[in-house]
């Protein structure tokens, strides 16, 4: 058996072979493969990448390659940053890089480092998500933006790279459900909406808190009278339980809300 090759059998009898390397004392598997020169070919080539600082990412090509470009990534950060991740993560002096594809490198704080070494990030719909506990979760909720916000409206990059996940690049516009923040005269206010068969407007406040309030009033005013829609609720944090109960006490609910028949 060629060095570095395993043969391994499936459950159906048939054979395929495993290949691995042993580098820094860290025992890497490079994966399956039909042929056991197709697997020696990945020894190989995982060794030139622990042994040739001088290739980098920008050098992979995939029809010349038998291992997969997350592999080098893992690889070539594991030799230039002496960190092994299984996620294709690389190091920066006070960054990392995520990279989706080739093509496609995210940025990350490295408070997130432990994070995404292991969550894999995966891309549908135009959408980013981790699975975690069996579900799947949209990495822009661990900046407190909710689903289906919308960027430029609810949240906006700063320096306007879209692949740019650090914390000082993401700005929340609008933290809370049915609540929108608005310009008008130099002034900022908060427009509080609720939606049913359509918008309805529940009012205008001086505060995002209050407006969020105003939300989950209207909230539990429809589900007290027979509205079925499963809305998600405001928490307020970091605000007294008399606070809040003092202000959702003295909001109205408008007339066209109070008189909606279900």
């Amino acid at each position: 058996m060629e060095k570095g090759v395993f043969q391994a059998q499936k459950k159906d009898g048939s054979i395929y072979y495993r290949a691995s390397l042993t580098y820094r004392n860290k025992h890497i598997s490079l994966g399956s493969f039909s042929t056991e020169k197709e697997a020696h070919k990945a020894y190989e080539e995982a060794l030139f990448l622990c042994f040739q600082p001088e290739t980098g990412l920008k050098d992979y090509r995939r029809e010349d390659s038998v291992l997969s470009f997350t592999k080098w990534v893992v690889l070539i950060n594991f030799r230039d940053n002496g960190l092994y991740f299984k996620t294709p993560i690389y190091l920066k002096s006070r960054y990392f890089e995520y990279y989706l594809d080739q093509d496609t490198v995210l940025k990350f704080d490295v408070d997130d480092l432990f994070f995404y070494s292991t969550h894999t990030i995966m891309q549908r719909g135009g959408h980013l998500f981790v699975a975690d506990y069996g579900m799947q979760i949209n990495i822009l909720s661990r900046y407190g933006i909710k689903n289906f916000s919308v960027p430029g409206k609810d949240y906006r990059f700063v320096n306007g790279d879209e692949t740019d996940f650090r914390y000082h690049n993401i700005e929340v516009i609008n933290r809370y459900y049915g609540v929108t923040k608005v310009w008008k005269e130099g002034k900022i206010s908060y427009i509080c909406k609720i939606h049913i068969h359509g918008d309805f407007l529940i009012g205008r406040f001086k505060t995002e808190q209050e407006a969020a309030i105003a939300y989950n009033k209207a909230v539990d005013f429809l589900w007290k009278n027979g509205v079925q829609i499963q809305y998600s609720k405001n928490y307020i944090d970091k605000m007294e339980t008399s606070e809040y109960l003092s202000i959702y006490e003295r909001i109205e609910i408008p007339k066209k809300i109070r008189d909606y028949n279900p």
